[in-house]
């Protein structure tokens, strides 16, 4: 019977081909961007800004409301900070090389008690994204310390630029 496998990857003497070696880089390159550091660096962290700022901005804006935009903020607040330390735990386990013990934010988490924990960092994904037209709808964005809107500038740059890496190299995979 006749060997119908064509040269190339993974056959004698094609390991080394200029193709072979750009697969093993690509897929390397697509590992890394799959990789929980990544994800939680350039996603992760920047959603937990967007939280923290929100929340202080509620706390703001709440001064003269009351009480009930006080405890929102601060709820917001204690939620991206329970996140930020998750994202960093959670990348910490992934350089290390561990199993992940728990997942990168609270509602992941929470998704794990009901085995759907992509459906709940969805949620929280749709929830960030609310964070951000909020304040950018609302003008809550015009009222960010210089600190702050450094913060957001840094988080949102991060976001897009890393989510565009991407994108430009998933279609450049495809020609």
């Amino acid at each position: 019977m006749a060997d119908t496998t064509s040269p190339g990857c993974g056959h004698a003497g094609g390991n080394d081909t200029a193709a072979c070696r750009y697969g093993r880089e690509s897929d390397a390159i697509q590992r890394f961007f799959l990789r929980p550091f990544f994800l939680s660096l350039t996603i992760g962290v920047p959603f937990c800004i967007y939280k923290m700022i929100f929340g202080i901005s509620i706390l703001r804006a709440g001064a003269a409301g009351g009480s009930l935009f006080a405890a929102a903020g601060w709820l917001i607040i204690i939620w991206a900070i329970a996140d930020l330390l998750m994202n960093s735990a959670y990348s910490l386990q992934d350089l290390l090389h561990l199993p992940a013990r728990f997942e990168c934010c609270m509602l992941a988490q929470a998704g794990r008690f009901f085995s759907r924990p992509m459906v709940f960092l969805a949620l929280d994904t749709l929830l960030s994204f609310s964070i951000i037209c909020l304040m950018l709808w609302s003008g809550l964005i015009a009222t960010l310390s210089p600190v702050e809107i450094l913060f957001w500038y840094a988080a949102t740059t991060l976001n897009l630029v890393s989510l565009s890496v991407v994108s430009l190299y998933n279609e450049i995979r495809k020609v």
